[in-house]
């Protein structure tokens, strides 16, 4: 058997204008107060096509290796909705801005291609509240921000590949700055369909829509896989249909069955006139987009000789990378800024819910830190402690050393002096160490330690132990 996903995802374009008109295209405002005739659909209102929606949509391609269309041309889809004022929709049919191109996910299996179908530009549509007492309340500050539509190949056979699909394609837009993706705010909103194939015997697709979260969608898909798997086996096609997500079951639930094909009636937008992008317009574009994720991971592992799980969680976002290079510009050791970010930093974060941005110090404080540490002046676990405060309260780990008097004693002759005195009052322990009792050195060891406030160099301390103990 043989398991057929493709997505169709919808993202909300980072734009400070609507697609057509003026408006200011931002989340949360009060109801309605981003409208104008352009966007309410008033007769006579001619829309006027937003050129950065246009260069985040070809952004987008030339991140996904998609062929983008020189000609711009826009489509009236019309059907009737109450959130979709004019009665039609201004997309793209036949000539979206961008076709084929994939994106690249890691699987079980390694690395797999998931490829696009197109990626065609759009406006939303408004949002109905519907009201405790059966009345319905239309929003219409959403009707007409700019979208683009990206439409994946049947190529994905799982919840599992859905998921981290969804999680790379979120990922490559945000650190483009195309969109915050934020599924919660409708920002990225994703119809899943699919279907299961058994030799020449297949399921009626499915379409899930209304999904809530990445997990979420993995889940519905899982259950689909499940559900489609066991009408194979009982050789029933099933019906073309449209179900919902319900996360409280955790099963997709029957909205409608699809009994004719949908028929938007498609016809050429003549308010918006053709145009050609130049050259120069693409290829501007393409010399200055940013480092992509993959590219900046490859680019770390390399440089820093990162194993791959520590490449995967320090190139987990473009500001956590960005502070690591800082860190080890500054104190030119990678392998202690990896492990300090990773096991430190990054689990400080994590409890606090935290990034990188909410830090009280600065990357130099963290290196001046790291720096004592790697010099010996002071020891690991003084190194948590002032680390501890520095994130706490913010105070500099030089006011914090000299404040505390933490600096290492490395004087040899000085912890020499420490360990003759702890000698001299541990003869049993001595004897202890004789019969091959190796308790008897971490005693001494933390005699030493405790006689010098924690500051001795705790190498030099056993070096020093050992030496007169085997005398």
């Amino acid at each position: 058997m043989k398991t057929l996903i493709g997505l169709e995802i919808h993202v909300e374009l980072k734009t400070e204008r609507k697609m057509f008109c003026d408006c200011k295209n931002t989340f949360g405002d009060d109801p309605n107060v981003n409208t104008c005739p352009i966007c309410l659909g008033m007769p006579g209102a001619l829309p006027r096509i937003n050129r950065r929606a246009i260069e985040f949509a070809t952004m987008a391609g030339l991140a996904f290796h998609s062929d983008i269309s020189r000609i711009i041309k826009m489509d009236r889809k019309n059907y009737f909705y109450p959130d979709l004022v004019k009665g039609y929709q201004i997309s793209q049919d036949d000539l979206p801005i961008c076709s084929n191109g994939f994106i690249t996910i890691d699987t079980e299996d390694g690395k797999k291609d998931i490829g696009l179908i197109r990626i065609h530009m759009e406006e939303d549509t408004g949002k109905a509240l519907h009201m405790q007492d059966n009345t319905t309340l239309m929003d219409y500050n959403r009707a007409g921000v700019p979208l683009v539509e990206i439409v994946t190949k049947p190529e994905i056979s799982s919840g599992k590949e859905a998921r981290a699909f969804i999680e790379k394609l979120r990922e490559i837009l945000t650190e483009l700055g195309i969109s915050d993706c934020k599924m919660a705010e409708g920002s990225l909103r994703c119809d899943c369909n699919i279907n299961v194939i058994d030799g020449d015997f297949k399921t009626e697709i499915t379409e899930i829509k209304n999904i809530g979260s990445t997990k979420s969608i993995e889940m519905a898909l899982d259950y689909e896989i499940a559900r489609h798997e066991e009408m194979v086996a009982r050789k029933e096609k099933g019906q073309k249909e449209t179900r919902r997500f319900d996360e409280q079951k955790n099963e997709t639930v029957l909205m409608r069955i699809k009994t004719t094909k949908d028929d938007y009636r498609f016809q050429f937008e003549g308010d918006i006139p053709i145009f050609k992008l130049e050259e120069n317009f693409i290829s501007n574009i393409k010399n200055n987009l940013p480092e992509l994720p993959d590219e900046r991971r490859d680019r770390i592992q390399k440089a820093y000789n990162l194993s791959y799980y520590d490449t995967g969680v320090i190139g987990a976002n473009k500001e956590l990378s960005d502070y690591f290079e800082d860190l080890v510009r500054e104190i030119g050791d990678a392998t202690i800024a990896t492990n300090w970010v990773i096991n430190e930093l990054l689990r400080r974060l994590n409890q606090e819910e935290a990034s990188v941005r909410d830090l009280k110090f600065s990357v130099g404080d963290f290196a001046y830190m790291l720096k004592l540490l790697k010099d010996s002046k002071i020891n690991n676990n003084t190194a948590k402690k002032v680390f501890k405060e520095m994130f706490e309260e913010g105070t500099s780990p030089e006011e914090i050393v000299k404040r505390d008097g933490l600096i290492q004693i490395s004087d040899e002759g000085t912890i020499e002096v420490i360990v003759m005195e702890v000698l001299n009052e541990n003869p049993q322990s001595i004897e202890d160490f004789k019969q091959g009792k190796d308790r008897a050195l971490g005693f001494l060891v933390g005699q030493v330690m405790k006689k010098s406030k924690g500051k001795a160099n705790p190498t030099m301390v056993n070096k020093l132990l050992l030496k007169e103990l085997n005398k």
